[in-house]
């Protein structure tokens, strides 16, 4: 629907915006689930190049048809970025980096293949370049696994929130940087905000029963549900926390 295509250019713009670019000359950019090329087409208006990958043919077809003027390449990003290194200024997604958080296949494990994509993708990258991927995030849990992996296969930044005080526009949009620690930009919309800086907090361990080092009290149940939440987070298995997680048996006569 127009809508949805209204939407998709918005943030691709947004993107674009947020690789800071040089002004002076045209760069070559990856499109990571470029779709039907969307993106690609307001990447071209500016005067830029781009190859789009995506694991959709369905999607890749619509945008041959569309006769977009980047190159396609069908791919799982999650497999890894198949480019020599340095060959990109700069990366934008739409969209996309989230479903590499779903295990679509027994074999698949999320922070490998998160870990995969980021560490290919930091190769591919040119020195000073940044990477800038908007994401439809379902929970917290994922934010800090996706941000981990980026974090783990060396890219500096973290997550820029457009307006976070609304519940219909709030944008996450993950700005990272390759061998260069620029200074995060800010999100759109939190200059009316609270003047404390805008650094999206995800935390949603519970504060209570910490001891003096600020630690929860070993074996305590927060214990039990941390331990557990980093394992999970590694990719382990773990089982589900129910209310008899972390609780005391009776003793037995």
């Amino acid at each position: 629907s127009s809508r949805v295509v209204e939407i998709q250019s918005q943030m691709s713009e947004r993107a674009v915006e947020l690789l800071g670019l040089p002004q002076d000359r045209p760069c070559l950019l990856l499109d990571v689930g470029c779709g039907s090329g969307l993106s690609g087409d307001y990447i071209s208006e500016e005067g830029h190049y781009w190859v789009g990958m995506d694991i959709s043919p369905a999607m890749l077809d619509v945008a041959v048809e569309r006769e977009v003027e980047g190159d396609l390449l069908l791919a799982d990003v999650g497999h890894g970025i198949p480019f020599r290194p340095g060959t990109f200024d700069g990366c934008i997604s739409i969209s996309a980096v989230q479903w590499l958080c779903n295990a679509d296949r027994k074999s698949h494990s999320p922070p490998k293949r998160l870990y995969r994509f980021f560490s290919t993708l930091y190769t591919a990258l040119a020195r000073g370049s940044r990477a800038v991927l908007q994401l439809y995030p379902e929970n917290s849990e994922q934010l800090e696994l996706i941000t981990a992996q980026a974090m783990r296969a060396g890219f500096t930044g973290g997550m820029v929130v457009d307006y976070p005080n609304s519940a219909k526009a709030k944008k996450f949009f993950l700005c990272l940087f390759v061998g260069t620690s620029g200074t995060l930009p800010k999100g759109l919309g939190t200059e009316c905000a609270s003047e404390e800086p805008q650094q999206a907090k995800f935390t949603n361990e519970r504060t209570r029963f910490r001891n003096v080092k600020g630690k929860s009290v070993k074996k305590s149940r927060d214990w039990i549900l941390e331990k557990k939440e980093r394992r999970r987070r590694q990719g382990k298995e773990v089982r589900a926390d129910t209310k008899y997680t972390g609780r005391k048996r009776r003793p037995h006569f």
